[in-house]
């Protein structure tokens, strides 16, 4: 399976405690710098980059990246609203309607830069929600979102790429939107309604866990509903989004991930595992490539389950036997 890595996982790691980043010397670099130091650093372990626009990627740098990235390309696009104070209370879905058309354009232009890389878009609409009871005038709000989305997508369809709906439940917006599984499959079935296909899910591994949500169970869901659309990769407490290293935390969850994907064929029609990783006070290269070194593991051990024997005890929902395949897996 090919990968990807959020050029992101390379900045200062700032926080709301500490405005200036845990690593601050990574402040001034510019986003070609950082796609130098990934790739001189990880080399053939990543593929491909994701980048947001325009705060990361924009018409303005694009030559200056490519050639940083040295023959490595560009997978994803991704809206950038959320990081820009515009659209603190909502871009989308904003109540005014001259801020919603800036929204609106930014995410077309994202939608036709990706197009014109070949890139698919991906749209994590985290500012889009509300902070408070009695904040929102939520059927409007889910009528602007779902209008916008639908922009994005015809943009993407024009050039033949893919448009990725990633959901979280909270920040920046204390309430996002789209903030879980049935909310994110509600726009895309939306979408369908209206006639629109090139819709499909990103599964950011902690914004699942963080719902209490079950990466495997969701993965064969979407791969069942052809909706299985890309990959971020990445582990956590379950409690907020801390991006850690793949593998880290909620192994068995991410081996029973990987056991699905290997179902779903997942990567055999070019998918990419793309790595979302905030390394807050670690080297950001070496927990990249820790992060994938330990998917390999994880791939490697799923690919050793019995999957026949395995789907003989799922038929019998027998947890003692399905156990007892995946540590003989595990070596036990």
């Amino acid at each position: 399976m090919r990968t990807s890595l959020g050029i992101w996982a390379l900045g200062p790691m700032v926080t709301r405690f500490v405005p200036g980043g845990y690593q601050p010397d990574r402040a001034e670099e510019t986003t070609a710098q950082r796609v130098r130091r990934a790739v001189e650093g990880l080399g053939g372990l990543i593929d491909d980059y994701e980048f947001h626009y325009p705060a990361e990627l924009s018409h303005e740098n694009l030559d200056e990246v490519r050639d940083a990235l040295d023959g490595h390309g560009i997978y994803t696009i991704c809206t950038g609203l959320h990081l820009d104070s515009r659209f603190g209370r909502g871009g989308l879905v904003s109540p005014d309607p001259a801020v919603r058309a800036g929204a609106r354009q930014l995410t077309r232009e994202t939608a036709e830069l990706a197009g014109e890389l070949g890139a698919q878009m991906v749209c994590w609409p985290g500012i889009e929600g509300y902070n408070y009871p009695f904040q929102t005038p939520y059927a409007e709000s889910w009528g602007w979102l779902i209008d916008g989305l639908q922009e994005a997508a015809e943009t993407c369809a024009k050039h033949g790429v893919k448009l990725f709906l990633e959901h979280k439940n909270s920040e920046p917006a204390m309430k996002i939107l789209m903030r879980n599984i049935g909310m994110t499959l509600h726009v895309v079935h939306t979408l369908r309604a209206r006639g629109i296909e090139n819709v499909q899910v990103n599964m950011d591994w902690q914004h699942l866990l963080m719902n209490g949500e079950s990466l495997g169970e969701y993965a064969a869901l979407l791969a069942a509903e052809g909706l299985l659309g890309h990959q971020h990769a990445n582990s956590g407490w379950g409690t907020f989004d801390d991006d850690n290293m793949v593998g880290a935390t909620a192994f068995m969850e991410t081996l029973e991930l990987a056991v699905e994907l290997r179902r779903a064929r997942y990567g055999e029609q070019g998918e990419r595992l793309g790595f979302d990783l905030y390394p807050y006070t670690e080297d950001a290269v070496e927990a990249v490539r820790r992060s994938v070194l330990q998917w390999r593991f994880i791939w490697d051990v799923a690919g050793r389950i019995d999957d026949a024997a395995l789907r003989e005890a799922q038929s019998r929902k027998d947890a003692i036997r399905a156990y007892e395949l995946v540590y003989a897996a595990l070596g036990a």
